[in-house]
């Protein structure tokens, strides 16, 4: 079984689809098993670079592969950040879900209570539409990184360009909802950008500030920011890639890009380390209380076949050969990245790579998938 991506920008549909087995792991260590993943993904797949850890309690290891810039030459390091893309959406849900914990909201207000009239046009409805399915991607909500608005976006013509999160809405909008809400799981990064002004709408800080109070300072996620406007990346960073495979053979540098164009669905710049401190955090019960976690897990089917796993709120469930592991993953220009974490939070698997044209490569986006699944399972599984 794997994810199969969505190539929206952010990252990614989770739509499950069976039928697919575990790599098979290497002899070794799990760090073994990874380091085998990363070269298949540098060497055989093609991908410029590739990083990633594994760990299984208190042990962690490294492994990388391939270029971190494919002009100076350099070799991809495992300490590097990232653009985590849909990665962002756990942040973003854990914030909404700290409000409800302290009576500020409730994940079952209508999305016209926090935003009234935003997003009524050609049969969206706000008044019939919560907070709730903004998270779990039932709202029905069009999604707007499609068309003129992605190819300017993937084109980084102008990584400056203001796209206030109203825009971009009202882009989506001028569209007829995918489904009634509630009625099924469709994902899309309206229903993210929403929930970034729903936390404005009740705290008066934008979702960057939030999570920074809330989540990223007290974990200590030194090497994680949320940017807002800047297309630079930090110092220490995996350059990001343009590449197209194939018979035509492209690669540019789009290391600096729109952050506004995803906001509070998609802007996070991270390391493989921290994103698996909060991965951690947050399944072990640090970030939220029990009825908050219990939320926060409760899923909805992504596909036809409920026993293959489902979406909770801004995280994915898969049922493996290995055990149930809660995951998902991120691509934007440039980057794509997937965590996997065991239940209890013991066990975390974090890879990615310094390229996406916005169009993956099937075979990429399966290995993408398979290579950390198997490093996972190679820990013991759940």
């Amino acid at each position: 079984m794997r994810f199969r991506k969505w190539c929206g920008g952010t990252a990614v549909a989770l739509t499950a689809v069976l039928g697919s087995g575990v790599a098979q792991a290497e002899a070794g260590t799990p760090g073994d098993t990874l380091a085998a993943g990363l070269q298949k993904l540098t060497g055989t797949d093609g991908v410029i670079g590739a990083i990633g850890m594994v760990r299984d309690g208190e042990t962690t290891q490294y492994a990388a592969a391939g270029t971190g810039d494919y002009f100076a030459g350099t070799p991809a390091d495992p300490h590097t950040k990232f653009r985590i893309g849909s990665n962002t959406k756990a942040f973003t849900s854990v914030v909404l879900l700290q409000l409800e914990a302290e009576g500020k909201l409730s994940l079952d207000d209508t999305v016209d209570r926090w935003l009234p009239g935003l997003v009524d046009s050609n049969g969206n409805d706000g008044t019939n539409i919560t907070v709730r399915q903004l998270l779990n991607h039932t709202s029905g909500l069009p999604e707007y990184a499609t068309g003129r608005l992605m190819l300017d976006y993937g084109g980084n013509l102008n990584p400056s360009e203001p796209h206030p999160p109203e825009q971009l809405v009202a882009a989506a909008v001028a569209d007829k909802p995918t489904s009634a809400p509630g009625a099924a799981y469709h994902y899309s990064n309206t229903n993210y950008v929403l929930a970034g002004m729903v936390i404005k709408a009740v705290t008066g800080n934008d979702p960057a500030t939030e999570i920074g109070t809330r989540i990223i300072a007290p974990l200590g996620l030194s090497d994680t920011t949320f940017p807002t406007s800047d297309p630079a990346m930090p110092a220490d960073h995996l350059s990001g890639h343009f590449h197209v495979h194939g018979p035509v053979f492209l690669i540019r540098d789009v290391t600096a890009s729109n952050v506004r164009f995803f906001g509070a669905a998609g802007a996070i710049v991270s390391t493989v380390d921290d994103l698996a401190d909060f991965e951690r955090a947050l399944f072990s019960g640090e970030l939220l209380p029990p009825a908050q976690q219990q939320e926060l897990q409760t899923t909805v089917p992504m596909s036809d076949d409920p026993a293959a796993g489902g979406y909770g709120l801004g995280v994915g469930l898969v049922r493996t050969e290995c055990g149930p592991v809660w995951t998902h993953t991120g691509e934007v220009l440039g980057y794509a990245s997937t965590w996997l974490t065991s239940p209890d939070g013991r066990r975390q698997v974090v890879v990615a790579n310094n390229e996406h044209n916005l169009v993956q490569d099937p075979v990429i986006s399966k290995d993408l998938w398979e290579q950390p699944l198997a490093a996972y399972c190679a820990t013991g599984g759940s």
